[in-house]
């Protein structure tokens, strides 16, 4: 944190970039999910490191926005580490469809697996297995990040969401698939 401003609820934090990122009070966890009402100013410090997730990428003149909330998102899922429930994307407007989805995702978690998740509408036809195998891999990436963060410097990228051709292997390739080409030629 480089800069808290207690009339505007928010404060400025370096996390790599030319300009600071801004962390506004209603982007902090505690805050966000009622557990502290407090304002800014008693919450956070100058020189305080936090875990951040971009938001909103920077524009112009203006930061990077930020939220101490983390989601990483698999294929099927989206897993939120500090939060206990499971969502449902809200595309999936059937009621009864929402609750065996959640249901379904209940039955494969391990027992010890903290952390809550929002299940995506590709999952609709996901099977246990996919599911699983969904959470075991945000649960790496979720470990992965934490051992990152015990010995990274300050403003140290510890996660980066996928690019779009990674995205879109992630998001479509499966056990049926025997090839992927790629036509690599300039236009």
């Amino acid at each position: 944190v480089s800069r808290v401003l207690p009339g505007m609820q928010s404060a400025f934090v370096q996390i790599g970039l030319d300009r600071a990122a801004f962390l506004h009070v209603a982007d902090l966890w505690g805050h966000r999910n009622g557990e502290d009402s407090r304002p800014i100013e008693k919450i956070l410090h100058d020189g305080d490191r936090l875990l951040v997730q971009v938001i909103k990428d920077p524009i112009g003149t203006k930061g990077a926005r930020l939220s101490t909330q983390i989601s990483i998102a698999g294929r099927f899922l989206v897993y939120l580490p500090q939060e206990s429930r499971i969502g449902v994307s809200q595309r999936i407007e059937d009621g009864v469809e929402r609750e065996l989805l959640r249901e379904k995702l209940q039955r494969v978690l391990p027992p010890e697996f903290a952390g809550g998740f929002i299940v995506r509408t590709m999952a609709e036809t996901a099977t246990d297995r996919e599911l699983a195998a969904d959470v075991e891999y945000l649960g790496k990436w979720w470990k992965e990040i934490q051992e990152k963060a015990k010995s990274a410097a300050p403003a140290a990228l510890l996660y980066q969401d996928l690019n779009l051709s990674q995205r879109v292997l992630r998001d479509f390739a499966n056990e049926e698939t025997t090839r992927i080409m790629i036509d690599s030629r300039e236009t």
